[in-house]
């Protein structure tokens, strides 16, 4: 049987690590050779490794600390690890070339990334540049020269981003309405389900036609930009009133006439609202087993929106800081904000309207079966040409279902010598696009109207038809809903890109509405299948007041209960002031 001794053990009386040089034996094979400290965490470098120029490689090569940079070469910006014991001493089994290796050098005739705070620059670079930084403080490239430079992370398979992109703020939109915390969310919407609804209806029966128009003049069709006219201020009163304060629809709800009362405004958003980006909301009243679709006064459905649907969207000025003292508002405002934009693309819809009719006495006018509603007889301005047409669609699935939705639609003018306009023949429905300036931010790409208008037309309605989507196809649905047979849409840009005052007219163009949404891809089963979801879900609610309101930043509708005062407590405040202030001075 083989024998077993345990090896001779040393005590280190000291209780450190490694033997003591006094109960060391003299024979013992290591005594000359120091002890170099370690630690657990300690890891092994490489025995070999290539390096570029002299000795800067050693130290990766002998295990050393790393935190010290080398040069540039394929180990830059490499971390081995820190030595977290022992790091400070010196180590006398480090390996020591002696001769000189100054000639070893990597070849590589290749142009190299080379990573610079988060950014990867190619080709030549213009110098160290100076670091720039953008509206959230965070550190970007210098300038480049012959490249381009990625701010999406600089990692390979990210987004690639343009020039100045930075600066492309994403910012966060304000709701349209103020969301009161007490109000109680109901229903909450992707846009993506409403994309995929779908219900086919029958045509319409009309209730009754309201209003004057005048004819269209077709001299404003041979208009080009070698032959362009100005835009003239018109004093005329057109009425936008909703939904609830219309008295034809107070009279047809009393008759039964229908379950859902809407104006086309208002569901021209509703059927395009896959396509909407900025946000709106809608004031809904149940009313026993009736639903009226309102606006708000000042909302959004007042004005007209520009380039909403553009990449780079124009944008409103920051507010200013609070927490910071310097940083405040400008004293005026950029004309190309978004919101100077807005009130500029009203402007000139409702004078382009009114410019382009030949106003004459009838037989010239023709008058619709009842005057307009909303003209009364105090008015002392002249009235603009519209026509208003109430019209019953059918939205119940089966014979039992009673859902009839009755919409107020407008037209503008008609165009003579195409039928009788109170049978619905020859009606036009009014629009105009407006340029503001190409170069500007939030133009959206588009091109030099004054010198592509007339031989590239194509590409300008292509890029309108991007960057304003929505409010095509809402222009689209609310004239085939209106029965129009003709769109006219003008193009008109300022006369100075600095001068949002002065406009001219450029170009007319003539559309079929249904023609003209097949274009955009509008469809008109899928804007019925939205409206008859939103009235289902409202069907499913008691009586009350709710609000539809589009999320500003996150593609979704949401369905609130909101008090029945709502909306209504600040007119109520000014009223109680204006009552009061008789008893003061008194």
């Amino acid at each position: 049987m083989v024998s077993f001794s345990l090896p001779p053990i040393t005590d280190n009386p000291d209780g450190s690590w490694g033997p003591s040089s006094s109960n060391m034996p003299s024979e013992y094979k290591f005594r000359e050779i120091p002890y170099a400290p370690y630690s657990k965490s300690d890891k092994l470098g490489r025995f070999a490794d290539w390096y570029e120029g002299t000795g800067d490689g050693r130290n990766i090569a002998t295990g050393l600390s790393t935190t010290q940079g080398t040069r540039s070469g394929p180990t830059r910006g490499r971390k081995e690890g820190t030595q977290t014991f022992g790091s400070g001493t010196a180590s006398a089994f480090a390996y020591f070339h002696v001769e000189d290796e100054s000639s070893f050098s990597l070849v590589d005739s290749k142009a190299t990334a080379t990573r610079r705070g988060g950014t990867i620059t190619r080709g030549r670079t213009q110098g160290r540049g100076t670091p720039t930084y953008n509206r959230g403080g965070q550190r970007s490239g210098g300038p480049t020269r012959g490249g381009f430079q990625s701010r999406g992370g600089g990692q390979r398979g990210g987004v690639r981003k343009g020039w100045r992109d930075w600066d492309k703020s994403s910012r966060a939109r304000e709701s349209s309405v103020a969301i009161n915390p007490s109000w109680l969310m109901l229903e909450e919407i992707e846009m993506l389900r409403l994309s995929k609804l779908r219900m086919e209806v029958d045509e319409p029966e009309d209730l009754g036609s309201y209003g004057r128009l005048f004819p269209y003049d077709k001299s404003y069709d041979r208009v080009n930009t070698k032959l362009e006219r100005p835009l003239q201020a018109q004093d005329r009163i057109k009425y936008n009133i909703t939904t609830s304060d219309d008295p034809v629809m107070q009279e047809l709800a009393v008759k039964e006439a229908a379950t859902v009362y809407i104006t086309d405004n208002i569901i021209g958003v509703l059927m395009c609202a896959p396509r909407s980006v900025l946000p709106w909301d809608i004031v809904i009243n149940r009313e026993g087993n009736k639903l009226f679709f309102d606006k708000r006064d000042g909302g959004a459905f007042d004005t007209v929106t520009v380039n909403e649907n553009a990449a780079d969207p124009p944008l409103d000025p920051l507010p200013p800081n609070p927490n910071n003292p310097n940083d405040k508002a400008p004293e005026v405002p950029s004309i190309n904000s978004a919101t100077n934009l807005s009130l500029e693309a009203t402007y000139i819809n409702q004078n382009f309207g009114f410019q382009t009719v030949i106003e004459k006495p009838p037989p010239s006018a023709i008058d619709f079966a009842k005057p307009n509603p909303f003209y009364g007889p105090e008015e002392t301005e002249p009235m603009a040409s519209c026509g208003y047409r109430y019209r019953l669609y059918d939205l119940g699935v089966t014979e039992d279902e009673d859902i009839r939705l009755c919409v107020r639609t407008e037209v503008d003018a008609y165009t003579p010598g195409q039928g009788n306009p109170r049978e619905g023949q020859g009606l036009v429905t009014v629009r105009a696009l407006n340029e503001f300036d190409p170069r500007a931010p939030g133009a959206g790409g588009a091109p030099d109207w004054r010198t592509k208008l007339d031989t590239q037309r194509g590409a300008v309605v292509a890029t309108e038809m991007k960057n304003n989507s929505c409010k095509l196809a809402k222009w689209a649905v609310q004239s085939i809903l209106a029965g129009a047979e003709l769109m006219k849409i003008g193009y008109i840009s300022r006369i100075n890109p600095r001068d949002n005052t002065r406009h001219v007219i450029l170009s007319t163009a003539s559309y079929r509405p249904l023609d003209f949404a097949s274009q955009l891809n509008v469809s008109l089963p899928n804007g019925w299948g939205i409206m008859r979801a939103i009235i289902d879900l409202c069907m499913k609610q008691p009586e009350g007041k709710y609000v539809l309101v589009r999320d500003p930043n996150k593609p979704v509708i949401r369905l609130y209960s909101v008090p029945a005062n709502a909306f209504t407590e600040e007119e109520e405040e000014e009223g109680a002031e204006d009552v009061d202030e008789p008893e003061s001075a008194a």
